[in-house]
């Protein structure tokens, strides 16, 4: 992407800083990438940030208080709805409700868009971050079968979870 693309992409200027979060930029990747490879066995590619970038996704990232990237999510916008791609916090960071934040900016930044629901996909395996949405108040709504890669060549099942947005 461009610098030119990448300063001028501002989803919703400053919102979301009473969460602790700003937009993502270009500048941010490597930091992100280094997050993205630890944290899952099929990670995103440097070009799949890139090319949500240069769509025009919501794109965040949190900083702890010295500056260093501990966490982000991309969403994408619908018609009166978001889907959310991605969200990941650093390994050493997870169980310290750094998601919650998170979600919560999200929300926040669903009702700036005029969304009413909230989708995603979670691993079905993945029972932490299944724990975290269902907490949160999203539904399991739905089944993906052979939605993810999996060690071997295997496929896995994705589980549709939803969440209608607090207005």
């Amino acid at each position: 992407m461009s610098a030119q693309l990448a300063a001028a992409w501002a989803p919703v200027p400053g919102p979301l800083a009473q969460f602790g979060l700003r937009a993502m930029t270009v500048q941010d990747l490597d930091a992100v990438l280094a997050i993205e490879l630890r944290a899952y066995p099929f990670p995103w590619s440097r070009g799949n940030f890139i090319d949500s970038l240069a769509a025009g996704y919501g794109a965040f990232v949190w900083h702890d208080s010295l500056g260093q990237l501990q966490g982000y999510f991309l969403a994408m916008k619908g018609v009166d709805e978001l889907h959310l791609l991605n969200i990941t916090v650093r390994p050493e960071y997870q169980g310290r409700g750094l998601a919650r934040l998170m979600l919560d900016g999200l929300s926040h930044w669903a009702r700036a868009q005029g969304a009413q629901q909230i989708w995603l996909e979670v691993r079905q395996s993945n029972a932490r971050a299944r724990q975290v949405y269902a907490r949160y108040g999203f539904t399991e709504v739905g089944l993906r079968r052979a939605y993810y890669p999996a060690v071997g060549g295997q496929r896995e099942d994705a589980i549709v979870m939803n969440l209608a947005v607090p207005q």
